[in-house]
């Protein structure tokens, strides 16, 4: 996943820890990546639905 995102394996570790905030564009990768909205990437939705 660090390699999609083009980042280091530490700092996609650090992302999903929670240790740094995500760049906005990179939540848009990752939403595009798994097929979901952005508010049900970021836990602001349960509909998955883009």
């Amino acid at each position: 996943m660090a390699r999609f995102l083009e980042c280091t394996d530490r700092n996609y570790q650090k992302m999903e820890y929670g240790e740094i905030n995500v760049p906005g564009l990179t939540l848009i990768k990752l939403a595009d990546f798994f097929q979901v909205s952005l508010d049900y990437l970021v836990g602001r939705s349960d509909d998955r639905e883009q």
